[in-house]
């Protein structure tokens, strides 16, 4: 019986791919492997990368994982082991985790959340010329949280991709995963913005009011501060911000004074949907009653 030229190869296929920098890949990068090693292998012109990759996952330690997101399919294929997280970061290039997973890698959590939050940005958009206006606020969160529905499910986790404003990567640092894989996601200050911009992506207000406190002994609130004002958001979050470095009393004075330097115009809201509500003066803010 003819024994097909990939089998001849195998020994060969199989140390490219162990000398490959990264377990994770994907349908394209297998496709330019074959290219660049095709005549060292001598395989045929007629074997296609479809082909291949059928070999691979026969012959050879490659698995595929499969993500089913509501709009499009998401193919990634592992060679022998790799992280969730590095599968994840594989999803979206120039991606980073956010929210409750940052609140997680940065232990700001006592919780293991089961949704991992990776943030790919949208492409730079002018900013809108309208202002705010009381009556559209009051409106707009009286209603539920808007959240994204592009949700896909891998070894019991929910993968949830966000495509989140632009910000030029603001605030992202390299940090290592589970294997000591490289990984990006924003670091303490991005981290305690965002989750109080979104703490439907952050475990809810009470466990964000958590990661203040524990995030007290590690985070610069003058960093903080100047992030938060080259984000420059059209709703007043940093009447949130300083709400909550307050409610968390573990912050010096000055530190909490960083966010009266901003403009306090409006009456604002810690969160959608709320029932019974107390009332900040100081803040100009609505939080739910008993927190």
């Amino acid at each position: 019986m003819r024994i097909s030229r990939l089998k001849i190869a195998k020994s060969d296929i199989n140390n490219c791919f162990e000398n490959l920098n990264s377990n994770v890949l994907t349908r394209a990068k297998i496709d330019r492997i074959l290219l660049e090693n095709r005549k060292f292998w001598r395989v045929s012109a007629s074997t296609t990368v479809q082909k291949f990759i059928e070999f691979l996952l026969k012959e050879t330690k490659l698995k595929i994982v499969k993500f089913k997101f509501p709009t499009r399919a998401m193919d990634r294929y592992i060679w022998g082991d790799a992280s969730t997280f590095e599968i994840v970061a594989s999803l979206k290039p120039d991606s980073y985790f956010t929210h409750y997973t940052a609140m997680y890698l940065h232990e700001l959590t006592e919780q293991i959340p089961k949704t991992i939050y990776i943030n790919y940005e949208q492409i730079p958009k002018p900013k809108g010329a309208g202002s705010l206006i009381q009556q559209r606020i009051d409106s707009a969160f009286k209603r539920p949280w808007r959240t994204t529905n592009n949700i896909s499910s891998y070894k019991g986790y929910k993968i949830c991709l966000l495509n989140g404003m632009f910000t030029g990567k603001l605030g992202v640092i390299e940090t290592s995963g589970q294997n000591g894989e490289k990984i990006y996601i924003t670091n303490i200050e991005r981290t305690l913005i965002d989750i109080a911009v979104r703490p439907v992506y952050s475990g809810g207000i009470f466990e964000v009011l958590k990661a203040y406190r524990l995030a007290h002994s590690k985070v610069s609130i003058n960093k903080l501060s100047a992030m938060l004002e080259k984000l420059n958001y059209i709703y007043p979050y940093h009447q949130v911000i300083g709400f909550y470095l307050e409610k968390a009393e573990k912050y010096k004075t000055s530190q909490i004074n960083l966010m009266e330097k901003f403009d306090k115009k409006y009456d604002f809201y810690l969160t959608h949907q709320m029932k019974k509500m107390s009332y900040s003066k100081k803040w100009r803010l609505y939080f739910p009653e008993g927190l």
